[in-house]
């Protein structure tokens, strides 16, 4: 009897505790992406349900890895997208319910077309294409000279530049990769003759471009849905029925109005999703100053977690390096391997371990710190001069009371500059980890990099940059105090 009531009241917690939990609502690091996000959002609280939207999570491979994951739990995606780089088994041309059909035994749901085909473009600059005569993209192959700048996502992608050039033919060799955003501004300057374009984008007016026609048809489709874990069908129903009613509410003309509100006029994206659904929410700004303290409490925890690990391990690491030569080479090219791996791959290479979020960012933020300090650990231990050694040998030191009391004290200066160059590192590195939903000052500088915002990317900036001249000050006065006074001495000298 009590054990019965025992596991039913058990039951009744867990199944409150998951009920409890808010979904997690992801977008993509482009304007569009980060409204539909908030209308979701918005939606699903008029319908009772608790939601996070955990914005600019990076591209497509990002958000996609987090949903099959549960990380997230929905984002806005587009059909164009899913024929083109998630199931590329699928027909180009598949509809909706062909979709539907292939994406159920991954566990994943989507909704009809949101009303909107947000296609890939070719712009040109519309008193350049007069003057060239460009009006297609098939006009192109007649300028070979021109420079195209295409956002990073669309040089890789298979509906992207590859394919384009392949299906054209297009002989230009000038191609540079750009983001999104800065393309235009690229683009107004002179800086490159034609960028790609999202076909809802407010800058094409803005900056009198010309769309390019498509006449060989290469683009597909890209219906806007919404694609969310099947399993929120029983944890959630409320929230998928908020899904499905946003389905064809918002047509061309309304997704290009919303994304001017926000780039060009300076609303805040919530306020926005708000006024198109009729709901009169008061927007409340946080201010500068609790923007700066959420920011750099978040970056200072990243900071603070992977180095604090890092130290852990990689002193131990640099005296085994020491010790046993054959194995200490080994470790410092392990770790040397390690810090070539470019950062922002390192943050995607912890995603299907760890998903995303602040603990992700933190293994990778760890393993750059290794190296600095083994190295370090290594050359400050093995730079003892031998007749100190000696000495300590003959007066029958042990050989851990030797390391404890005489050879680390000897190398405190050479390790803690190894902790403070890794340090200084994280600090900049960590900027990154925002693309994976970790915060920290690189949320706002990837905000104002999106909204083209100078004040906002300084904002982030500028606090980054005044945090590392901190470290590196404490770190200085940490090193003075633990040196020896002979040493300081030697050091003065």
């Amino acid at each position: 009897m009590m054990r019965g009531l025992f596991l039913i009241a058990v039951a009744y917690i867990f199944s409150t505790l998951v009920q409890a939990s808010p979904v997690r609502i992801g977008s993509k690091q482009f304007t569009e992406s980060v409204i539909l996000g908030e209308i979701a959002s918005a939606s699903a609280r008029q319908a009772g349900v608790d939601t996070i939207h955990q914005r600019e999570l990076g591209g497509t491979t990002i958000l996609w890895r987090a949903l099959q994951q549960g990380d997230i739990d929905a984002y806005p995606e587009y059909t164009g997208t899913l024929t083109q780089e998630l199931l590329k088994e699928v027909p180009v041309d598949a509809d909706i319910p062909t979709l539907r059909a292939r994406l159920k035994p991954l566990g994943i749901g989507i909704t009809e077309s949101l009303g909107f085909n947000n296609t890939y473009a070719i712009g040109v600059p519309a008193d350049k294409a007069a003057q060239l005569g460009i009006a297609t993209i098939s006009d192109l192959l007649k300028h070979p000279d021109l420079r195209l700048g295409f956002s990073n996502e669309f040089m890789d992608r298979g509906d992207g530049w590859p394919g384009l050039r392949t299906r054209y033919g297009l002989p230009q060799t000038h191609v540079s990769g750009l983001d999104h955003t800065l393309s235009y501004r690229a683009v107004a300057s002179g800086a490159v003759d034609a960028i790609d374009l999202y076909s809802t984008d407010a800058e094409i007016p803005y900056y009198h471009l010309r769309t390019l026609t498509d006449d060989r048809h290469y683009f597909p489709r890209y219906e806007a849905v919404y694609l969310y874990r099947l399993a929120l069908k029983q944890s959630s129903p409320a929230f998928i029925a908020s899904l499905h009613q946003l389905a064809g509410r918002i047509d061309e003309n309304a997704m290009r109005a919303m994304n001017a509100k926000v780039k060009l006029q300076g609303l805040k994206e919530d306020a926005v999703a708000a006024d198109f659904l009729g709901l009169h929410v008061h927007h409340s700004d946080d201010g500068l100053r609790q923007r700066l303290l959420q920011r750099t409490e978040e970056h200072i925890r990243l900071v603070a977690i992977s180095l604090g690990l890092a130290i852990l391990l990689a002193i131990p690491l640099g005296i085994f390096a020491a010790r046993l030569k054959r194995f200490g080479q080994l470790i410092i090219g392990m770790t040397g391997i390690l810090q070539t791996v470019p950062s922002l791959a390192m943050f995607v290479f912890m995603i299907p371990l760890l998903g995303i979020g602040t603990w992700p960012a933190v293994a990778a933020l760890f393993l750059y710190s290794l190296l600095p300090i083994v190295r370090n650990t290594h050359a400050g231990l093995v730079g003892i001069a031998p007749e100190l050694r000696e000495s300590a040998a003959a007066l029958g030191l042990p050989p851990r009371v030797r390391l404890r009391r005489i050879e680390l004290p000897l190398a405190t200066r050479s390790i803690l500059a190894g902790i403070k160059t890794a340090a200084v590192i994280n600090v900049g590195t960590a900027a990154l980890a925002a693309l994976i939903g970790a915060g920290g000052y690189g949320q706002t500088i990837l905000t104002g990099i999106r909204l083209d915002s100078v004040s906002l990317i300084l904002e982030g900036a500028i606090p980054a940059a005044v945090l590392a001249l901190l470290v590196q000050g404490l770190f200085e006065v940490i090193e003075r105090w633990l040196t020896p006074r002979g040493l300081r001495i030697d050091a003065r000298q």
